[in-house]
C-alpha cells in the first residue's frame, strides 16, 4: 500500500522527536565522559561541553595507581556476580511456584511479596537483624537482603503464566517431574525475561553502595563505588599532602565525572551483549493477551 501524505509526515515528525529524545539523554553521558579527561581551568570555566578541552589525565592516574581501587573493584565484580545468581535463581524459582493457579496457598504466598514492596523494618533494625545474624564484613551482607526484588518477581510470574499449560502437561505425559520440567522445557522458552531480569538484578547490585557502606567496615572489603564515594569525600586521600597543589586542583575538579565514568563502564560494555531480549523480556512479562 502506499503511504499516505499524512501518514509520510507522521513518520518524519515521529522520526525527528524520537532524535531529539535520544541526543537530550546521550547528552548528559557524553558531558560527563568530556569532563573527565579535560583540564582543570576549562571546566572550572565552563568550556567543556560535548568535547574534552585541555586534556588531562591526572584523576585517572591517581584513581587507577591505587592498588585498593583494584581490590574494591574486583569486590564489586564477586558481589555482583554472586548476588545476581543468587538472586535470579530464588527469583526464578518463587516466580515459577506462584505462576501456578492450583497452588495452595498461593494468594498468600503474593501477598507476602507485595506486602514487602510497600513496607520493611526499617534502617535500624534491618542493620541489627544482620549484625546479630553475624553477616558483617561478609559477602552476605550484601547479597541476601536484596535476593528478592519483588518487582522482578511479579513480572517474572506474570511471563510463566502467558506460557501454554499445554508444554508441561505434555512433559509430565512424558514423565518429567517439576524441576525437569522447569529446566528442560520452561526455562530455555523463558531467555528474554532471564536476560531482563539478569541485566536489572546486575546494575542494581553494580550500583549498589549503601550495603556496603553500612555493613563494612574494612576498607579491603568496600565495593569500588564506597571506594570512589569516599574519594569525592576526600576520605581516602584522593587529594593527600603529597600531591602537587596543582594535581590537587585537577582531581577536585574532575574527580566526580571520572568516578561516574569508571563505574558505568562495564555495564555499558555488558547491555549490549543482551540488549536484544531486554524489550522483549519486559513486554512479555507485563503484557498478556
Amino acid at each position: 500500500m502506499t503511504a499516505t501524505r499524512g501518514y509520510r509526515a507522521f513518520q518524519a515528525a515521529n522520526a525527528a522527536v524520537l532524535t531529539g529524545v535520544v541526543l537530550v539523554t546521550l547528552f548528559p553521558f557524553v558531558n560527563i565522559v568530556a569532563r573527565s579527561f579535560s583540564g582543570e581551568q576549562e571546566i572550572r570555566s565552563g568550556q567543556v561541553v560535548l568535547w574534552p578541552k585541555g586534556f588531562n589525565l591526572t584523576t585517572y592516574q591517581k584513581v587507577m595507581s591505587d592498588p585498593v581501587f583494584w581490590a574494591n573493584y574486583r569486590n564489586t565484580v564477586v558481589y555482583t556476580v554472586v548476588a545476581t545468581v543468587i538472586a535470579l535463581v530464588l527469583t526464578t524459582c518463587y516466580a515459577y511456584v506462584l505462576s501456578k493457579r492450583e497452588l495452595r496457598g498461593r494468594t498468600v504466598l503474593v501477598g507476602i511479596a507485595v506486602f514487602t514492596m510497600f513496607f520493611n523494618g526499617g534502617l535500624i533494625p534491618n542493620y541489627v537483624l544482620v549484625s546479630s545474624l553475624g553477616l558483617r564484613n561478609t559477602l552476605w551482607a550484601i547479597v541476601l537482603p536484596n535476593a528478592i526484588s519483588v518487582f522482578n518477581l511479579l513480572v517474572m510470574k506474570a511471563f510463566f503464566e502467558s506460557l501454554p499449560p499445554e508444554l508441561e502437561e505434555a512433559a509430565a505425559v512424558d514423565g518429567s517431574g517439576t524441576y525437569g520440567t522447569l529446566l528442560r522445557i520452561v526455562l530455555p522458552l523463558s531467555k528474554a525475561v532471564l536476560a531482563t531480569m539478569l541485566l536489572f538484578y546486575a546494575v542494581s547490585f553494580w550500583n549498589s553502595w549503601f550495603a556496603g557502606f553500612l555493613y563494612m567496615d574494612r576498607q579491603g572489603l568496600f565495593p569500588v563505588t564506597v571506594y570512589l564515594r569516599n574519594l569525592i569525600a576526600g576520605a581516602t586521600g584522593g587529594t593527600d599532602n603529597t600531591a602537587t597543589s596543582e594535581a590537587a586542583l585537577q582531581i577536585a575538579a574532575n574527580i566526580q565525572a571520572v568516578t561516574i565514568v569508571l563505574i558505568m563502564l562495564p555495564i555499558m560494555l555488558v547491555y549490549p551483549f543482551i540488549q536484544r531480549f531486554f524489550v522483549s523480556g519486559v513486554m512479555l512479562g507485563a503484557v498478556k493477551g
